[in-house]
């Protein structure tokens, strides 16, 4: 599991864990019973203050997203929670904001925005089958 922090995004960095890892989660790059990073381990890693982790880790576990397994870890918890899906959402709405803010600057009508997604859903489809 790879994140990245940093002092100077203007967000806590707790809050930047909590992203990370529910974007890795809504990826699908952990599946449910897969190991977290142990606290100390994370913090290691980042040059963080293990509490930091630690107040990620209790988020993420408030939100159903993760379990502790006492003296054995902190796991993905099992697949099907409407937040996953609800964070995909959101991943997805970011993206599309971004696609239409950079559509209208270029002067593309939404007829063209629509017409270049669907083609190129339809393109990466067929590279999929």
């Amino acid at each position: 599991m790879q994140i990245h922090v940093s002092v100077h995004e203007g967000k806590p960095i707790y809050r930047q864990i909590v992203e990370q890892v529910k974007y890795i989660l809504a990826a699908g790059r952990l599946k449910p019973g897969d190991e977290l990073p142990g606290v100390r381990v994370l913090a290691q890693q980042l040059l963080i203050n293990p509490n930091t982790v630690q107040r990620a880790y209790r988020e993420l576990e408030n939100e159903g997203l993760i379990y502790k397994r006492q003296g054995a870890g902190t796991f993905v918890s099992d697949g099907g929670s409407p937040l996953a899906r609800r964070e995909q959402r959101r991943i997805l709405i970011q993206r599309a904001d971004a696609l239409v803010t950079e559509a209208v600057q270029m002067n593309f009508s939404l007829s063209d925005v629509v017409r270049i997604v669907e083609e190129r859903f339809e393109r990466l489809q067929q590279e999929e089958s």
